[in-house]
């Protein structure tokens, strides 16, 4: 799953938050800050557990303000270990 997260998410510690969630969750992948202020994540494990990082990103919990995410499901690529802020 490929999710774009966008609102006040820069620079308040979004994605070491993600991060610690998507370990949580037992998914690999990444979070990186895009030049345009949104964050990307890129989370590969159990649709399920994908979901439920989807749902928490989402969820009004997160350092900083999220106004709004969008997300894309692909099949996994199965190569990422750990996950890991960019």
């Amino acid at each position: 799953m490929t999710a774009w997260v966008r609102g006040r998410v820069q620079g308040v510690g979004f994605r070491w938050w993600t991060r610690a969630r998507a370990l949580e969750l037992g998914l690999t992948g990444w979070a990186a800050n895009l030049r345009d202020g949104r964050v990307e994540v890129v989370a590969e494990g159990p649709r399920e557990s994908c979901e439920k990082l989807l749902a928490a990103l989402r969820g009004g919990d997160t350092p900083g303000e999220v106004e709004g995410v969008v997300e894309r499901w692909s099949d996994a690529k199965r190569s990422m270990v750990g996950f890991v802020e960019k």
